[in-house]
């Protein structure tokens, strides 16, 4: 059982060791916190610390380091995240502020947020499975060229050119807008793009097709295209070269860390799987991501809402890490984000 002095202790240890990236002994701890106590007794802490495995001796010094078990205590046990300073609010604030469109928002997130921290800035689009598709249009480019339109009532737009097997006229391009429009406006993304499935699979089969069903189709296989793309999970980063720059915290290699950014999947996954404190914030710390290959890193992430999806920010880096100013910045990130991506949806 840990004492509240000793929980003092490993968060002066976490402070100092993160600070210099030297092991912490009992000296150093008396020299720089004010404890009130000789250094024996906080080596009597440190070694009921060592006990509950939540540091370690790294060499014979007498210096102690925290373990993954000890880094998971002090999160936990974080009474308040350090706040944010002024510039590093107007940071955020001149990064986001002017943003054009979704993308746009979410690049600079991600450009902000690894400024701030230091660390691989990773922001997950929000996913529109549930959103409603509020309008479909075909516009004739002439030369059998159209332009596909799809808007949600999230506000995403879709704008895609096609070229289509035969030139169609004016009543040609009408009727295809009808059947286009009738099996996904008013439905949901995920509703829209089974129907359209359904619509492509019935083609393919029909003994008799008509004269627009080549046309319908390519314009049906694009909007399942579209539509697919609303709903599909991916993340944009920014910063993997810092990794190069903490390569000393990693005991082993930070290829694992690279292929992860690389694939997404993974840490697509593993962002889906945390659990959210009431604040909406999560760390998963070292070995609690051994199961996704990622053992010594950390994941620090926080919530944002977008219109009527959700989505998660975060960073990604050595359990060596600051987490209360990692996690004050993802927190003012995400908070900051949703205020603007609320705005966009209001229309101011």
């Amino acid at each position: 059982m840990v004492t509240e002095r000793g929980l003092q202790v490993l968060q002066a240890i976490v402070q100092d060791y993160v600070e210099t990236r030297e092991p912490v002994g009992s000296k150093r701890i008396v020299d720089r916190h004010a404890f009130g106590v000789s250094a024996a007794t906080i080596r009597n802490d440190m070694a009921l610390l060592e006990d509950e495995e939540l540091i370690a001796a790294p060499h014979t010094s007498s210096g102690r380091v925290p373990t993954d078990k000890g880094y998971r205590v002090f999160v936990d046990h974080l009474a308040e995240l350090r706040p944010l300073s002024p510039a590093q609010r107007s940071a955020i604030t001149t990064f986001l502020d002017g943003s054009t469109d979704l993308d746009d928002v979410l690049t600079r997130t991600v450009r902000a947020l690894t400024r701030l921290t230091g660390q691989v800035a990773i922001v997950q689009y929000p996913s529109f499975a549930q959103a409603n598709v509020t309008h479909v249009e075909l516009v004739d480019l002439g030369a059998a060229r159209l332009l596909v339109i799809l808007v949600t009532d999230t506000g995403r737009v879709s704008q895609r050119i096609v070229t289509l097997p035969v030139e169609l006229d004016e009543v040609d391009v009408a009727q295809l807008r009808a059947r286009v429009s009738v099996l996904i406006t008013g439905h949901s993304v995920g509703d829209g793009a089974q129907a359209v499935g359904g619509l492509l699979a019935a083609i393919a089969g029909a003994a008799a097709p008509t004269r627009l069903d080549p046309a319908l189709q390519t314009v049906l296989g694009l909007v399942s295209e579209e539509l697919e793309e609303f709903r599909q999970d991916r993340l944009l980063m920014a910063g993997t070269a810092n990794l190069a720059r903490d390569e000393a915290d990693f005991r082993g290699s930070i290829y694992p860390l690279l292929e992860a950014i690389e694939e997404q999947v993974t840490l697509l996954r593993l962002m889906s799987e945390m659990v959210a404190d009431q604040e909406g914030l999560a760390a998963s710390i070292g070995r609690e991501n051994a199961p996704f290959g990622l053992a010594e890193a950390s994941l620090v992430v926080g919530d944002y809402d977008a219109a009527r999806a959700r989505g998660r920010v975060g960073v990604l880096g050595p359990t060596r890490m600051d987490y209360p100013t990692n996690l004050a910045a993802v927190r003012a990130v995400a908070h900051y984000l949703s205020t603007l991506l609320e705005e966009d949806e209001s229309g101011h």
